[in-house]
């Protein structure tokens, strides 16, 4: 979770916002953008669509149809130095 700052808009006023956005091994969100939550119904709107059992047979059947991802191939992190 984040706590996001979200900027003025349209007669808006900033204000904070919650961002769920997984972390991946090394501690960096997965996604570029996660779910932003601005109240306490928008939570309680999100957990009862999350907690649906339908959403789990719908995401199911999109993994089923969808290809494999293609791994991305990240430099080691322990790369070797060679001094000149």
């Amino acid at each position: 979770m984040f706590i996001l700052k979200l900027p003025s808009y349209r007669g808006s006023p900033q204000r904070l916002s919650v961002e769920i956005n997984p972390l991946d091994a090394s501690g960096n969100p997965t996604k570029k953008r996660g779910m932003v939550i601005r109240n306490v119904l928008e939570f309680k709107e999100f957990k009862q669509i999350i907690n649906d059992e339908k959403l789990e047979k719908v995401v199911t059947g999109v993994e089923r149809v969808n290809p494999p991802a293609a791994e991305r191939l990240r430099p080691k992190k322990e790369a070797e130095v060679i001094e000149v």
